[in-house]
């Protein structure tokens, strides 16, 4: 696990051109707290900061091939390394160290160029030079596990794991896309290639970039596809299927040359996987979570529980409202992006606990919820789609399924969901049909702008360019969107990979591997009619894990939100409470915003709203961002300087390259 920065320019100097690099790399350097290193040629620029979890002692980076022609800076893990590298060898590609995993990738890029990208089962970002071409090439993992962000300024194009490391190039500076903050207020997260700010994109997932002698080209090498054959054999030899895949996953991913950790959060996912790594760990198995003090978001009695009946040394960190408004800026500083939940910045503490137990890299449950129709989102598309052809009985019965834990979903409240549910049984955005009751809380915090366009646009535009997608069945399409939309945006990014990374900790996600996503998808096209959440994953893991733990109902991953920041009063919250400095948002709508938050400082907890809740929260997280990013330009008290970086040169007769390791 790695991050990496970058640039092509023609406006920077030699002399600069060192400086500006290990500059980009010293503000990411919390994603590789183990060693740095540089590469300079022509014009380009590209360095790695090292998390060491595969091949110690041989996988620095940057790394390059024996003829010094392509050079690598890789991000993430190759999971199926070992496959991947017999197979290399065999067609007599050549490896000089023993089991990199980042030699693998580069060896494969060599033999089978972009179509090498739809081989790896793993999580990553990467850029590769050809010295000899003057290619650039930046790919990124088909789930969007690994972040990549790039960004043209002026003639120059900057790339980095996080956006944060383009403050260190000449000239550059951040400013708000009030469209695509937007977008992202009414759909929760950014759009695959979007970010908040100007001028700056990401890479897509499973996509990959090409740039060289002024020419640019980004393509998929792999969709997002559920079109799979339907599983044919009994339930039986279904389960099996089940219980095989995610085996294997688990397998894969507990290679590393360090101790693998689980993160517990005492639901089906997380115990499915602790139990696994059980099983095939050669140690006993640590596991981690999340406690509250607020007993409505707390898990710990079933994380104890499940803890205690696999055998793991379990550990976890308890939070308070006030940790999370004590916390929330510098977690905010590893997001980037707005958010409308707090429940990242207990990720972002649990990562710290994981760092001071010794731990590297975690495995977690993400992913099986969209792999395996987890969500009441999807039995509700369903019901919607059947809902006119439906008798008013089965509906009260079926709504009254859907979310047992949210109590305005209780029966004093079914006379409104009728109605509600009514109202929204045929599509009134095209393609969008499975998320539009959620897109409505969205219409309301998209209020907070002044720009007052229809923030559906974008996405509209998706989904109708997408080929193959009009003709998905309708909870494939709510599949699609959770993938391309939510996971990625938010349960991987600000709630996973940065959270944890803002610690040097990697997350693995076994329900993201390619055979798990296939054969959940083959069986849930006959064995799931949409009554029963993940029927057949329960049922494979039913005799290993407590009996609670398969029949409990689904209890979603909250924290405390705009509660906090009532209770607690952190100073910051002048961002939102100072006229003057809700002035400084100028594309803001000042009324509303002061009414809405007016109304959450003032009012009872129960008479706020979750549109209203998330409102507040994604005003106060753009507040922040606007004041760390914008008027401060990416920079934090505390920010890591260039200091702490001690190069060792060294020489070819072509381009200067430069290791340089980080003083521990």
């Amino acid at each position: 696990m790695c991050g990496l920065a970058g640039f092509l320019s023609t406006s920077l100097h030699s002399g600069a051109t060192t400086e500006v690099i290990t500059s980009m790399l010293s503000n990411i350097c919390h994603r590789g707290p183990d060693e740095a290193g540089y590469y300079l040629d022509d014009g380009i620029a590209m360095g790695a900061v090292r998390l060491a979890i595969v091949d110690l002692a041989d996988g620095s980076q940057p790394m390059s091939d024996p003829s010094q022609r392509y050079w690598i800076c890789f991000n993430g893990e190759l999971y199926n390394h070992i496959e991947l590298r017999a197979e290399l060898e065999a067609l007599g590609r050549p490896f000089r160290t023993d089991h990199s995993d980042t030699e693998v990738v580069l060896q494969a890029w060599i033999q089978w160029g972009t179509d090498c990208f739809s081989r790896f089962n793993g999580a990553f970002a990467v850029a590769i030079r050809d010295a000899v071409s003057g290619d650039l090439v930046l790919a990124r993992d088909r789930y969007g596990k690994r972040p990549l962000f790039y960004a043209d300024h002026g003639g120059d194009f900057l790339f980095a794991s996080e956006m944060k490391a383009f403050r260190a190039f000449p000239g550059f500076r951040f400013a708000f896309d009030p469209r695509e903050l937007a977008t992202i207020y009414a759909t929760w997260t950014p759009l695959p290639d979007r970010t908040p700010y100007q001028g700056i994109r990401q890479l897509p997932m499973g996509s990959v970039l090409t740039l060289g002698a002024g020419r640019r080209s980004l393509r998929p090498y792999e969709d997002l596809s559920f079109d799979v054959p339907g599983f044919d054999g009994s339930e039986a030899e279904a389960i099996e299927l089940i219980r095989e895949t995610l085996h294997t996953s688990v397998e894969m991913r507990l290679r590393s040359d360090v101790e693998v950790g689980v993160y517990l959060s005492g639901g089906l996912d997380s115990s499915v996987v602790t139990r696994l790594a059980t099983q095939l760990s050669p140690h006993q198995v640590r596991t981690f979570s999340v406690a509250f003090q607020d007993k409505t978001f707390d898990e710990s009695d079933s994380q104890r529980l499940v803890a205690e009946h696999l055998g793991t040394r379990h550990s976890s960190v308890a939070i308070s409202g006030t940790d999370i408004t004590d916390n929330f800026r510098s977690a905010v500083y590893h997001a980037e992006v707005p958010t409308f939940r707090t429940s990242f910045v207990p990720m972002f503490l649990l990562s710290r606990h994981v760092r001071d137990a010794g731990i590297k890299t975690i495995l977690s449950g993400e992913g099986s919820d969209e792999a395996f129709l987890g969500y009441s989102l999807f039995r509700e598309t369903l019901l919607r789609r059947q809902w006119n052809e439906l008798p008013d009985d089965e509906r009260r019965t079926r709504l009254a399924g859907l979310h047992p834990e949210l109590t305005h979903f209780g029966p004093a409240h079914q006379a409104h969901l009728l109605g509600l549910y009514q109202q929204f049984s045929v599509e009134r955005l095209p393609g969008l049909f499975s998320h539009e009751m959620r897109y409505q809380n969205g219409l309301f915090a998209a209020r907070l702008l002044t720009d007052g366009r229809e923030p559906f646009g974008d996405l509209l535009a998706l989904v109708a360019g997408t080929p193959g997608y009009a003709q998905m069945p309708a909870v494939h399409k709510a599949q699609w969107l959770e993938y391309k939309t939510l996971l990625a945006g938010f349960l991987l990014s600000t709630q996973g990979e940065r959270a944890a990374l803002a610690h040097g900790v990697e997350n693995r996600c076994p329900f993201l591997d390619p055979a798990v996503v296939r054969a959940a998808a083959s069986v849930n096209l006959r064995y799931d009619d949409g009554q029963v959440e993940k029927a057949l994953l329960k049922k494979a893991f039913r005799a290993e894990l407590p009996e609670w733990t398969t029949r409990r109902p689904k209890q979603p991953y909250r924290a405390p939100g705009s509660t906090a920041f009532k209770e607690n009063r952190p100073d910051y919250l002048e961002l939102l409470l100072s006229d003057h400095e809700l002035a400084e948002l100028g594309f803001v709508d000042q009324r509303f915003a002061r009414r809405l938050v007016n109304k959450v400082m003032a009012s009872p907890v129960e008479e706020i709203s979750t549109k209203e809740d998330h409102a507040f929260l994604y005003l106060l997280t753009t507040a922040v961002l606007h004041r760390q990013f914008v008027r401060g330009n990416g920079s934090r008290p505390g920010r890591p300087s260039t200091a702490a970086l001690n190069l060792r040169v060294t020489v070819d007769n072509r381009r200067a390259v430069q290791q340089a390791k980080e003083i521990r």
